[in-house]
């Protein structure tokens, strides 16, 4: 099967690389001479993600940074492979992810889950009061914990887009927080950040983008309102609810929440959707 790919037409190319399987979306932020990797996905199809990288790169853009929006194994455990392809490329995460990786802890990183090796990753902590600029275009990073104490947004201001990552698994499939380092609380004040940056493009853990500022209004107050609901019963999700499976990072509302999005087959380079 040939996977989407989606490219946004602004001064930064803003390409999405669908994830496989287990794997959260990565993408790429994409300048004049450089680019920057917002998560990898597992080490499962590293090989994979190294083409669909250097596909997108060509010969005249070097891909300069790595960001983990999260420390779970479907971010994060490609990236050190993927770092060493394009010649050490610095991998940078929230502190309190960084000792995690340090020691390929497979418990709080949830490669446990997967029967996986979490890779043993040497990460610099990201200063998060620091402007990052891409050409001359800024790459906001917003902490936003809740599915983990390490968890963040990336706000590009100037293409009203967010990369929500564990945040919104899906449109509908709403965050967990009974996980290592999840919480409940912070996970509703994320969400509420989040709507706050009124954007009108939304990049979720899986699948396609979110578009249209209404939509994307909608979708994020509806999960907010289920986590207020959880909230007022003590953590307690309803009855009806399914238990997540063994790998799953998401909790599914049952009845099952509305979906517009979804994947498709055909590789578009410009798609908006």
């Amino acid at each position: 099967m040939v996977q989407t790919l989606e490219a946004i037409a602004y001064p930064m190319r803003i390409v999405r690389l669908p994830g496989i399987h287990h794997d959260a979306n990565a993408v790429l932020l994409m300048g004049v001479t450089e680019a920057v990797l917002i998560d990898s996905g597992t080490a499962w199809y590293q090989l994979l993600q190294q083409e669909r990288i250097v596909g997108q790169l060509g010969d005249d853009v070097v891909l300069r940074e790595i960001f983990l929006t999260s420390r779970r194994y479907p971010f994060s455990g490609g990236c050190l492979s993927i770092s060493q392809h394009f010649g050490e490329t610095p991998i940078s995460v929230h502190s309190s992810a960084v000792s995690s990786l340090a020691t390929g802890d497979f418990f709080t990183t949830w490669a446990n889950r997967f029967d996986s090796d979490m890779p043993v990753v040497n990460a610099q902590e990201l200063d998060l009061g620091q402007q990052v600029l891409l050409d001359d275009e800024e790459i906001e990073i917003i902490e936003a914990p809740g599915p983990s104490s390490c968890n963040l947004l990336v706000h590009i201001p100037s293409a009203k887009t967010v990369i929500a990552g564990a945040l919104l698994p899906r449109a509908d499939r709403l965050m967990r927080w009974d996980v290592p380092t999840g919480n409940l609380i912070l996970g509703k004040e994320s969400l509420e950040k989040l709507l706050a940056l009124g954007t009108e493009k939304l990049i979720p853990m899986h699948g396609p983008s979110l578009q249209g500022h209404d939509h994307i209004s909608e979708t994020i107050q509806r999960h907010i309102k289920m986590l207020e609901d959880i909230i007022e019963k003590q953590g307690v999700i309803p009855q009806s609810w399914l238990k997540p499976t063994h790998t799953s990072l998401w909790h599914e509302p049952v009845p099952a929440w509305p979906r517009q999005e979804q994947e498709t087959n055909q590789a578009d380079g410009n798609s908006r959707n």
